[in-house]
C-alpha cells in the first residue's frame, strides 16, 4: 500500500471521538477536562501537561500512555 491509500479522510468515523463520550471523560489524574487533537488522535489534558493516545477509536486513559507536552 502506498502512503495516499494508507490515510484515511477526515470524515472518516474511525478519526473521530463521539462528543459525548468526550463530555464525560477527564483526566486520570487531574480529573480535569480534555481537548480532543484530531490531527493527533490524542487527548489533551492542559492541566496535567499530558496527551493521551487514541488507538482504533478507543481512548487510552493511562498516565504512563500519555505523551508529555512540551
Amino acid at each position: 500500500m502506498t502512503d495516499v491509500e494508507n490515510r484515511m479522510p477526515e470524515t472518516d468515523p474511525r478519526t473521530a471521538i463521539d462528543p459525548k463520550l468526550l463530555e464525560i471523560l477527564v483526566c486520570p489524574l487531574t480529573k480535569g477536562s480534555l481537548e480532543y487533537d484530531r490531527a493527533r488522535q490524542e487527548l489533551v489534558s492542559r492541566q496535567a501537561r499530558l496527551a493521551y493516545p487514541i488507538r482504533d477509536g478507543i481512548p487510552i486513559m493511562l498516565p504512563e500512555e500519555a505523551r508529555p507536552l512540551d
